[in-house]
């Protein structure tokens, strides 16, 4: 069985960071598409960053550019989000998914899998 497990969400400042984190069980992270989604209080998921399975090519969202990285540990089988200089927009909810695929997507409706998500607040 598939389980995705997202963690390291909170409460940050302006201009703080986070890094949460995504431990996969059931499959493996190096075989799969991995993606990072949120969303925001009263407006729909959306994309935020993804790599490939061979972790070689990314897409970022306009709005992650320059501030957010996205990783990955194959030894723990984990995938990450590195938040920098963060913003109020970036309160959502975080979304760790995995698409049995070797190529990325932005696109959520690719996904095979979904973790429960991990709440993260940016005070002004």
């Amino acid at each position: 069985q598939v389980k995705l497990a997202e963690s390291g969400g909170g409460l940050v400042q302006t201009g703080g960071s986070l890094r949460l984190s995504c431990a996969a069980s059931g499959l493996s992270i190096n075989s799969y598409t991995m993606g990072w989604f949120r969303q925001a209080p009263g407006k729909e998921r959306e994309f935020a960053a993804t790599f490939d399975w061979s972790g070689r090519s990314t897409i970022q969202s306009d709005s992650a550019k320059g501030r957010f990285t996205i990783s990955r540990d194959n030894a723990k089988n984990t995938v990450y989000l590195q938040m920098n200089n963060m913003r109020p927009e970036d309160t959502a909810v975080y979304y760790c998914a995995a698409r049995n695929a070797d190529i990325e997507s932005i696109d959520q409706r690719d996904y095979n899998y979904w973790g429960q998500g991990t709440q993260v607040t940016v005070s002004s």
